[in-house]
């Protein structure tokens, strides 16, 4: 969510604030639960067996591996209960055919000496009968939900061939009572922790193209200002306070630039500035509102929101500024653009008879899909690799998480167990 007149009205009403101090090793508050719907057209059968040992370990490998593949729409559970092996047992792969399977992941957990664990698995073709591979990973206790993803990366390249995101991380905020909190989280929600607990509202977390930075809106100063936020320090920039409102920013690929929403020299328009800082560059001349901005995967381009045509549209120009041009063309109201990282595919929320709605549509044809039947939609995020775009919405009056599949056909519904949950923005792949 960003500053901006396009929202539905609770929404302009919101009062926000940011202040980052992330906090390691804060225990979570807000854990979510995941809910599985739909069914996908190609889905790989694939059977996960309870890990040797992991009942001793205070996470389950298996079912967080088993999780993480599913939600990817990818992936369909076969039932391993009742399976014992590790990873040096060599399945009946008949057996294993027969009941339905074209791999099998097995593994164990270990209590290491030092306190740590030792997380093992082998992932196995059992039509073929095949090894596809095992690896192993010495980890804390803090660090086995990451073990375990990883684990899901390394099945999901291996059978799909695109890399896994299941091991990358999402900041999203949530609202109880009149407590707002801002969160990084694993990317299925769980592991979250509090980067910031705050009586007013938090705007726009966005994270730089490596992972080190949160970029945020922030109202202490009883106006919109732009900061940047080092993970791991907790050390904060002000990027952007200037006359007005400062707001949306917007990483570029190579990380050395911020493309923010000004209101300096009248009007909310669209500028270049300095990821550390210094003044910034306006991007067009225009009489008209110009917001949202983001950078296409290569850097040349800049997709916004713009009403210069008389209502909310999404129009593309250089990332040097200059002339734009108009995106979409379907529905009269069309906001909250994200590209993916593969740079095929725009998100975007598109109001349909008062409704607010989830479309994508595939940049080089220009097709246009809505794949929500929920009427409050916003602030959708891809994931990075362009597989799964989590969004914010209202299910039963209540403000949750979702994560779905480009098609709409499989949704993973992230619920908290206290608050609403709003703002996501899902992070860059994370080096290992």
């Amino acid at each position: 969510m960003i500053v901006r007149p396009f929202r539905r009205l609770s929404d302009a009403l919101r009062v926000f604030w940011v202040g980052l101090m992330l906090i390691t090793g804060v225990p979570v508050q807000a854990q979510f639960r995941v809910e599985v719907t739909g069914v996908g057209l190609t889905q790989l059968p694939i059977a996960v067996s309870a890990f040797r040992g992991e009942d001793g370990a205070p996470q389950k490998i298996a079912a967080i591996v088993q999780a993480d593949l599913e939600r990817s729409g990818q992936f369909r559970a076969v039932d391993a209960a009742g399976a014992a092996l590790d990873e040096v047992t060599r399945p009946d792969v008949a057996a294993w055919r027969q009941k339905g399977a074209d791999s099998l992941v097995s593994g164990s957990v270990t209590r290491l000496a030092d306190g740590r664990y030792d997380v093992r698995f082998r992932l196995w073709d059992v039509v073929r009968g095949q090894d596809l591979g095992a690896q192993s990973y010495a980890v804390t206790e803090a660090d086995l939900r990451l073990a375990a993803h990883r684990i899901a990366d390394f099945i999901y390249e291996k059978l799909t061939g695109d890399k896994g995101a299941f091991s990358t991380r999402i900041a999203y905020v949530t609202k109880a009572a009149q407590r707002y909190q801002l969160w990084v989280a694993d990317a299925d929600g769980e592991n979250a922790q509090s980067a910031l607990a705050s009586p007013e509202s938090i705007i726009s977390p966005a994270w730089s193209p490596n992972g080190s930075q949160l970029a945020y809106v922030s109202f202490e100063s009883r106006k919109p200002v732009v900061y940047t936020h080092d993970v791991v320090s907790g050390k904060r920039r002000l990027i952007a306070n200037f006359r007005g409102s400062n707001s949306a920013p917007a990483w570029s690929p190579d990380g050395r630039t911020l493309a923010v929403t000004l209101s300096r020299d009248g009007g909310s328009q669209l500028y270049a500035i300095d990821a550390g800082g210094g003044e910034p560059r306006r991007l067009a001349q225009s009489s008209s509102i110009d917001t949202e901005p983001v950078y296409t995967p290569d850097g040349k381009s800049i997709y916004f929101v713009s009403d210069r045509g008389g209502a909310p549209q999404i129009y593309k120009m250089s990332s040097l500024g200059g002339n734009a041009e108009r995106v979409t063309f379907t529905g009269s109201y069309n906001i909250s653009p994200a590209i993916s990282p593969d740079g095929r595919w725009l998100a975007y929320i598109s109001r349909v008879s008062g409704a607010f709605k989830l479309h994508v549509m595939e940049l080089a044809s220009g097709a246009v899909n809505a794949i929500t039947d929920t009427s409050a939609d916003e602030s959708p995020s891809f994931a990075p690799n362009s597989r799964l775009i989590v969004y914010a919405t209202q299910q039963q009056g209540r403000e949750a998480l979702i994560t779905t599949t480009l098609d709409g056909k499989l949704k993973a519904r992230l619920t908290g167990q206290s608050g609403d949950i709003r703002e996501p923005a899902w992070g860059p792949f994370q080096k290992q």
